[in-house]
């Protein structure tokens, strides 16, 4: 493995822009080379695997998606009902912030439905991710545990995938949809 982080994340990022754009059909070693900017046979080197590649897009993925520590600091100084509410608004505005990228983790979670090595490298960190996120909820002394939490999650990840294809209701925010379904559920 060649070591430089830097460039890593280069290639990822660009691997990650090819996915959400072209799917995964389009996702090549060439096609990454070209989106990064770099020579022929770079992602080969750091990446000598379609798997290596993929599980470095699923790292780095969650890494570009991660919440800023300062708006978690002030949501959660919100009523634990009301942050309820505001981190799952917060989630699909994270997603939606860059389509590209949110596509890229739809497209991830297709290809691990079919290819038995990218449901290997992908499953570990949405379930640790699921895991964290239950550890948040309830260190938070937010309502509705693990149940609220799955949900919430199943939520903004419909949300997502409408908002991204066909919205069944174009005129309304997506971020809106989860605040108000959220509310609904559990306030």
């Amino acid at each position: 493995m060649v070591a430089n982080p830097e460039r890593r994340a280069q290639i990822t990022d660009a691997a990650l822009e090819v996915l959400g754009a072209n799917g995964s059909r389009g996702l090549t070693h060439r096609a990454v080379n070209r989106a990064a900017d770099v020579p022929t046979g770079t992602t080969a080197n750091y990446f000598p695997s379609r798997a290596g590649l993929l599980l470095a897009m699923a790292h780095r993925i969650f890494d570009r998606l991660s919440p800023e520590p300062d708006r978690v600091t002030q949501l959660a100084d919100l009523p634990p009902e009301r942050a309820t509410v505001e981190y799952a608004a917060y989630a699909t505005e994270r997603l939606l912030a860059d389509s590209t990228l949110a596509l890229a983790l739809i497209e991830l979670r297709l290809e691990a439905a079919r290819q038995p090595e990218v449901r290997q490298a992908l499953e570990p960190f949405l379930r640790q991710g699921f895991t964290d996120d239950v550890n948040f909820h309830d260190g938070q002394g937010l309502p509705g545990g693990r149940p609220a939490v799955l949900v919430t999650h199943h939520l903004v990840m419909g949300v997502v995938l409408d908002a991204l294809t066909i919205p069944l209701d174009p005129h309304q925010s997506p971020v809106d949809e989860v605040r108000q379904t959220v509310a609904a559920l559990f306030t």
